[in-house]
């Protein structure tokens, strides 16, 4: 029986705060791991239901979420699971991840 992923939604916030209710309740590197592991969860889902796109939104900050993010990106473009990615034209703190052509 195949599993079936539930539908993400078209943006997504990856602030801890936003997913977590005991975010306090976590260090700086488990909030950064919880926020890279929700949007892998949200990306493959994603994926699996053939969106064209999704946006991730990232804030401003020090850029470590960012950063982080992009380095996860660069790995899914590599293995050929997305299209391409960039910051959004009209609010740099969101990344929209391009997924079919």
């Amino acid at each position: 029986m195949a599993r079936e992923l539930p539908r993400p939604p078209k943006t997504v916030d990856l602030h801890a705060d936003s997913f977590l209710s005991d975010a306090d309740d976590y260090d700086a590197d488990e909030l950064l791991m919880a926020s890279i592991d929700r949007l892998r969860e949200t990306l493959d889902a994603a994926i699996y239901w053939e969106y064209p796109e999704i946006k991730f939104i990232h804030g401003k900050g020090k850029g470590v979420l960012r950063e982080t993010i992009y380095e996860e990106l660069k790995f899914y473009k590599n293995a050929a699971l997305i299209t391409n990615y960039h910051a959004a034209y009209h609010n740099e703190d969101i990344v929209v991840v391009h997924i079919g052509i």
